[in-house]
């Protein structure tokens, strides 16, 4: 399955991993908020007031980090705190958060008129070099989602390639449910900027989840990038 690299926020400012000390744009990384009782909660849209500290790794990474304690002992250290207070299930809050925030664009994007459903009206527009991005349901069949993927490297003139659409890690009922709609097993954005909004969230998401058809990791880019004078912090 094609790896799609993230580019919506390329100029986004560069934030270090807490845990990884790897650098990685603002955007694509996670902040976690810390609270004035020292509690410290996910903050999916880097929006909340107060000091914040940035995670790139996956949830399977930062469950270990914490149950060792480590992630407890770097954020006492960078807040200068003791008063430090981890949810038992920070990273299923933040997987949660992040599927959240994916099926909410992809349902706003439905709403503009941005993407298609149904296989026929995919397949014509896959063809004819309309479709932008391609998104298969958990529970799509492979012979569908393989004839997709055919119509799409036609219109992309592709032929055997390899490329095809992303299977999401959630079902067509989910996909659904967010689009308002019925039977949605295929979804095709046929819109460039539609597309790069929705696999910006669906790249975090995948990204923490460790799934192998995740976009490429934009952090060695970033660092090599970026200026003299640039702002790289762990915390803001």
């Amino acid at each position: 399955m094609q790896r799609t690299t993230l580019n919506e926020n390329r100029h986004s400012p560069i934030r270090k991993c807490i845990l990884s000390g790897e650098l990685g744009d603002r955007a694509t990384l996670i902040r976690l908020a810390l609270g004035p009782d020292g509690s410290v909660a996910p903050d999916i849209f880097a929006k909340a007031p107060g000091r914040g500290a940035w995670i790139g790794v996956t949830g399977e990474e930062l469950t270990n980090a914490q149950a060792k304690g480590k992630l407890a002992g770097l954020l006492r250290r960078a807040f200068k705190t003791e008063k430090i207070e981890l949810l038992d299930d920070l990273s299923g809050r933040i997987e949660r958060g992040l599927q959240k925030a994916f099926l909410d664009r992809l349902g706003l994007e439905a709403r503009a008129g941005h993407l298609i459903l149904g296989a026929e009206k995919i397949d014509g527009a896959s063809r004819s070099g309309q479709v932008k991005l391609l998104l298969h349901a958990s529970d799509a069949s492979a012979d569908g989602s393989g004839k997709r993927d055919q119509a799409w490297r036609v219109g992309e003139e592709q032929e055997g390639s390899g490329k095809g659409g992303i299977k999401l890690p959630v079902d067509r009922d989910a996909i659904s449910a967010a689009l308002g709609r019925q039977n949605a097993v295929h979804v095709a954005l046929i819109d460039q900027k539609a597309a790069d909004r929705v696999m910006h969230h669906l790249g975090r998401w995948l990204n923490f989840k460790g799934c192998s058809n995740a976009p490429l990791d934009s952090a060695a880019s970033a660092a090599d990038t970026r200026g003299p004078d640039t702002d790289i912090s762990a915390i803001d």
